[in-house]
């Protein structure tokens, strides 16, 4: 086998399904049909013809994706089985072998393995914790040279919940400007905001920057596998090529629900639900690490689903989620999946009372194997 096995995702699918309290999904708790939707619109997916629809995506679909990113059109976008085909079909579309690639850690690492697997160099430039996730833009200025032919970020980040700041995203693109290269940005976060105030994307700072999205994270329909590609026209016409040798087309009912729930009223409502949800947990798990004092400890998440908490506990992180998941039943995500162990992720949009009855199993857990004062 060629590629990695890409550890995140995979330790995720055996285990997620499987325990008895998942505490490290990366969204919000998934919408039912019948939460989301009207009656009438109930009725036409009931009626709706199931054939493939227009393969890059249907043009009220892309319309609507469209009026999210300024200066843009449907010729702008290309739609996708999620945000995860997105990232393969952009990495074949902008990079051959041999060209380098600069990552944002910590950060989702499919990309690394896709280009790793491509035969392209990934490098590393990282977000500090000791600087409250702020990005090293000098490390990532050092990395850079004429080989290097993409940025590839995520933000809102995953699973820091950090957020560039304006000034930041204009350093990196002046950086990626002088370089000539890409800026890629996982965005599939955008609009998961913990102040309800959502902040500009990379797209349309500067004419070399691809974005991806979706409805997986923060609009809490993951089930629906719908993504998306952002960039210029002639380089979405080319993704188009490779997304035909990919899975061809999204889902016809994705395309039909996508569109209703893209539209401004309806995507205020969806996002309102999550942030008030993501503002509660958040809450909810500042007042339960305090019990640990110094043992543990996060920097405060300004978007997305997750908390990534810094623990002082003699054990590896892998060790520690086998052992809470096998003997107590609750599932963690290790920070050795991020290169970064003495760390765990936990998701914060779960229901409340399953993250209240996880975190009260995780606390005896904890209790039971280490001297807590």
């Amino acid at each position: 086998m060629n590629i990695r096995i890409f550890d995140l995702e995979r330790i995720q699918s055996l285990y997620e399904n499987t325990v008895p309290i998942n505490l490290t999904e990366s969204g919000f708790h998934p919408y039912t049909l019948e939460e989301l939707l009207t009656e009438e619109q109930l009725k036409m997916l009931t009626t709706t013809v199931l054939g493939y629809g227009q393969t890059n995506g249907s043009i009220p679909l892309r319309r609507t994706i469209a009026t999210l990113y300024p200066n843009c059109n449907e010729e702008n976008i290309l739609v996708t089985n999620g945000s995860a085909e997105a990232n393969f079909i952009a990495c074949h579309t902008m990079l051959k072998p041999g060209d380098e690639i600069i990552m944002m850690v910590p950060n989702y690492m499919q990309i690394w393995g896709i280009v790793e697997e491509m035969g392209c160099k990934p490098k590393k430039f990282h977000l500090k914790e000791e600087n409250n996730w702020q990005p090293d833009l000098e490390e990532l200025e050092s990395q850079m040279n004429t080989n290097t032919k993409m940025i590839a970020l995520c933000n809102p980040n995953n699973p820091t919940g950090y957020v560039l700041s304006n000034d930041e995203m204009k350093a990196i693109v002046q950086i990626a400007k002088k370089y000539d290269a890409w800026i890629y940005c996982d965005e599939v976060y955008k609009g998961a905001d913990l102040d309800g105030i959502e902040k500009p994307g990379f797209y349309g700072m500067y004419d070399k920057v691809m974005v991806n999205g979706g409805l997986s994270k923060a609009y809490a329909l993951p089930g629906l596998r719908l993504g998306w590609l952002v960039g210029p026209e002639a380089l979405i016409a080319n993704t188009w090529a490779y997304h035909d040798y990919t899975s061809i087309t999204a889902g016809i009912l994705s395309h039909k629900i996508g569109e209703i729930v893209l539209q401004p009223e309806t995507r205020k409502k969806v996002l309102s639900r999550n942030i008030k949800m993501l503002n509660e947990n958040l809450q909810l798990t500042i007042d339960w690490a305090k019990q640990y004092g110094d043992l543990m400890e996060f920097v405060l998440p300004k978007a997305g689903g997750m908390v990534f908490l810094k623990y002082k506990f003699p054990i590896n992180s892998t060790e520690l989620s086998d052992w809470l998941r096998l003997e107590k039943g609750v599932f963690i995500l290790a920070g050795d999946v991020y290169g970064m162990d003495n760390h765990f992720r936990i998701g914060i949009g779960a229901e409340k009372k399953d993250l209240l009855k996880g975190y009260n199993i995780l606390s005896s857990a904890l209790k039971e194997r280490f001297t807590i004062k």
